[in-house]
């Protein structure tokens, strides 16, 4: 297959999903001998970078500090025209964004410089049940626009694609779901010591581990996890808590796990490396996954990978992962009913196990990297103007 020049672009290389599926997707198109450029803005805040693979994965890697999170007019005018003339200079024959604000300002820009295909991954739907009605609809008619000017729309899940449709953003002839693929050999359960890993966290022989990774961020749902987490501890006393991760809210959280009497019951971890997430789910016996919104949430893959059930609100892709045979799915905002599946595993080490096992089998293929960066550059092969 003959090499092309693909430009992929990015808000920012935070420690998260979509950047890590960014990461990946680049290392394996340049690993095939396609000349790839990864553009992203400025990686700031305490969620942790990824900036230093991307300078150490072997592309062409370039900051535009104006392109930044957050809407800012002048930014992002700015923004388009600094990446309407990389484009120019760099001529790729594919343009691929992620993320809202990139995806919408590269792909106009990639339009501008008359870039032959564009192409757009949607890891979690720009518009979503947090935001207020004139914010959704502001972003439904940006992704509206930037539709018509894309050749294709990757969703990272088939629940992605339903809703697009739907809300009428582009036309379902233009979707395409690619699952986001993780590293799978890191995500092997063998590989690590759970004694050891629960040991470091001084927690009893017989405790009964719930895990949780995410940002401590509001929409990840902590306001939600902490009711159930009080009631799920209430019933039974061997359960014990880990949070994975770091956010802007961490000191709100710590007080009220403080004031509810779960702060000795509850071990915060605070940043790792993903290379560290692995072996910390060793640790688990099942995941909690409180989001309040999501693509396909992808420690929920991980979890499954490491045979570790999950019990997580019934939204988005989740639902594509999470079944009656690998954990137990909750009406968003049900805190009782979670309370009660936590419940539920905490007192069957069999179904635990039974469960587990189901969803490592359903994840272990379907997410593996490489499928996915197969599956991209079959899509620009087929999306490659004839010379």
């Amino acid at each position: 297959m003959a090499a092309m020049r693909i430009a992929h672009v990015i808000t920012r290389l935070i420690v998260g999903g979509a950047q890590e599926n960014t990461i990946l997707t680049c290392e394996g198109l340049h690993q095939r001998g396609h000349d790839v450029t990864l553009i992203s803005g400025p990686t700031r805040g305490p969620e942790g970078s990824l900036v230093e693979r991307a300078r150490a994965g072997g592309y062409r890697f370039v900051e535009i500090p104006e392109l930044v999170r957050a809407v800012n007019p002048w930014l992002d005018a700015r923004a388009r025209r600094l990446l309407e003339i990389e484009f120019r200079q760099y001529r790729p024959q594919v343009v691929h964004t992620h993320s809202s604000k990139a995806g919408i300002v590269g792909r106009f820009a990639a339009a501008d410089a008359r870039v032959p295909r564009i192409v757009h991954t949607i890891h979690g739907m720009s518009f979503n049940r947090t935001q207020s009605a004139p914010v959704r609809w502001l972003y439904q008619w940006l992704e509206r626009r930037a539709a018509r000017i894309s050749d294709r729309i990757v969703t990272v899940a088939d629940a992605m694609i339903e809703q697009t449709v739907a809300a009428r953003v582009a036309p379902r002839r233009k979707l395409l779901t690619v699952y986001s693929g993780m590293e799978i050999e890191q995500f092997t359960p063998t590989r690590y010591d759970r004694a050891a890993v629960r040991r470091a966290w001084g927690f009893p022989e017989d405790a009964i581990v719930v895990g949780t990774v995410a940002r401590l961020f509001r929409r990840k749902g902590y306001e939600q996890l902490i009711p159930i987490m009080t009631e799920a501890a209430r019933v039974d006393e061997r359960l014990r808590f880990v949070w994975v991760g770091d956010g802007a809210q961490r000191a709100d959280y710590v007080a009220d796990l403080r004031q509810r009497g779960l702060e000795d019951r509850t071990v915060l971890t605070g940043l790792v490396p993903p290379t560290a997430v692995p072996e910390l789910i060793a640790g688990f016996d099942l995941l909690a996954h409180t989001s309040q919104w999501e693509g396909l949430p992808r420690v929920v893959v991980q979890a499954l990978l490491m045979q570790k059930p999950v019990v997580a609100f019934d939204i988005d892709g989740t639902p594509e992962v999470v079944t009656p045979k690998t954990g137990r799915l909750i009406p968003l905002g049900a805190e009782g009913q979670f309370a009660t599946a936590i419940q539920e595993l905490a007192a069957n080490a069999d179904l635990r196990g039974e469960l587990g096992r189901a969803g490592r089998e359903l994840c272990r293929t379907r997410f593996d990297w490489q499928t996915m960066v197969d599956q991209l550059d079959q899509l620009y092969l087929e999306l490659k103007p004839r010379e």
